[in-house]
């Protein structure tokens, strides 16, 4: 345990933040700063000025980022989960929670929690604005499915991808108030023209011009968010040339491509920071929690401490993994499925690729099934049946109304 002289527990609101000089010798001080530019560096020159060894504050919502970021390059800084500091309950003041960090710190006794380095942070940054992106452009998507749906606009029962080339040159085709006839003629696809039939039995609209107003701009909006998403790309790619080994190692893995293995390592950080692959699983919440009391142990839900962006990108990436014919990790999914049901066989695999995921960068080698380890299973022939199992398969044949006869030594 390290002994330190004077520290500073700080506790932080959206406006305002109050700050608790605390030293060993039992002198205290308490100030309360803005959280605006001026007031960050005011307390950044105090602590330095205080020779304060340390500063610890909790992980608020985002108001400790600004607080984090000033101070990181001058002197050590501990954020603290406040789960794990929760104070004695009963009366609570914002000077009371700053002297009670305070404290804790003083005496070594906080967990700090994981903070990225800033490079680290700004690639995470830009995979979740990605992230973010996407699922906008997916929400006007389903919007302009239910609009055309809502007037008799099946096309998705005919087209995979209602929102590929070809699908796209139908809808603009009807907004414009294009003839049926020409729109499939003029469609991209030839396999598409051949399900002529289908498509003038789908397309039997009564689309309203409110509804063809929405789904235009649904689809401006569309082209806007992918041009966005395209240049977040370019930007996040030359942020990740120094990992080009570790994105190769993390797409040999089933079910993760060029994306998702971004998602993924951006999430990670440092996998070297982990000791093990279950300390990983655990850090991403994937694994059960446990409930223990004398001899009594139960397992529940997984945990969902950790990273939410990956615990999605991992549970994505197990959905298309199990699409593998003749793998193990669908072998591994199946198994389970017909044990636990569909929703928890997929987080098994999902935690089951993270944790082979930390294996092959630690070794720096792509992924190969032929090298994982396989489960030993006994063959012995010299396990001896249940004296039960061979009484059963005695009399069973005789209730069937079979003769049971002993043979002699000799055979007969």
């Amino acid at each position: 345990m390290s002994q330190r002289s004077k520290v500073c527990g700080v506790d932080i609101h959206k406006q305002f933040f109050v700050a608790a000089l605390l030293s060993q010798v039992g002198e205290s001080t308490i100030k309360r700063f803005q959280s605006d530019r001026s007031g960050l560096l005011e307390f950044k020159d105090r602590v330095l000025d205080e020779q304060c060894e340390l500063v610890a504050l909790e992980s608020t919502g985002v108001y400790w980022y600004s607080l984090y970021s000033t101070l990181e390059d001058h002197i050590e800084v501990i954020v603290a989960n406040p789960y794990f500091i929760k104070n004695i309950p009963g009366r609570k003041t914002d000077i009371a929670d700053a002297q009670w960090i305070a404290q804790l710190a003083l005496n070594d006794l906080i967990k700090p929690s994981r903070v990225f380095p800033k490079k680290q942070r700004v690639i995470r940054n830009l995979t979740r604005s990605r992230e973010h992106l996407v699922n906008n452009r997916t929400m006007l998507k389903n919007r302009v499915h239910r609009i055309l749906e809502s007037a008799s606009v099946k096309l998705s029962s005919v087209l995979s991808d209602m929102f590929g080339k070809s699908g796209l040159h139908i809808v603009q085709g009807l907004l414009a108030g294009t003839d049926l006839d020409t729109i499939i003629a003029s469609i991209p696809n030839e396999k598409i023209r051949l399900k002529e039939p289908e498509l003038r039995n789908a397309v039997q609209h009564n689309l309203e011009s409110s509804q063809i107003l929405i789904i235009d701009q649904c689809l401006s909006l569309m082209e806007q968010i992918t041009r966005r998403i395209d240049e977040l790309d370019e930007e996040i790619y030359a942020r990740m040339i120094d990992r080009k080994k570790d994105l190769k190692i993390a797409t040999s893995i089933p079910g993760i491509g060029k994306v998702s293995a971004i998602t993924i390592l951006a999430e990670i950080g440092s996998y070297e920071e982990f000791i093990t692959p279950e300390k990983l699983a655990a850090g991403s919440g994937l694994i059960h929690s446990v409930y223990q009391s004398a001899d009594h142990l139960k397992t529940g839900p997984i945990t969902k401490r950790g990273s939410p962006h990956l615990r999605r990108i991992m549970v994505e990436v197990a959905q298309a993994a199990v699409k593998t014919k003749n793998s193990r990790l669908r072998s591994f999914f199946l198994k389970l499925k017909m044990k636990n049901g569909y929703i928890k066989a997929i987080v098994a695999v999902a935690r089951k690729i993270l944790c082979i995921l930390w294996t092959i960068l630690k070794k720096q080698e792509l992924y190969c099934e032929e090298n994982l380890p396989r489960k030993k299973v006994s063959m012995s022939l010299k396990a001896t049946p249940h004296p039960r199992a061979i009484q059963d398969a005695i009399e069973i044949p005789g209730r069937a109304g079979y003769v049971i006869k002993k043979l002699d030594s000799s055979g007969g």
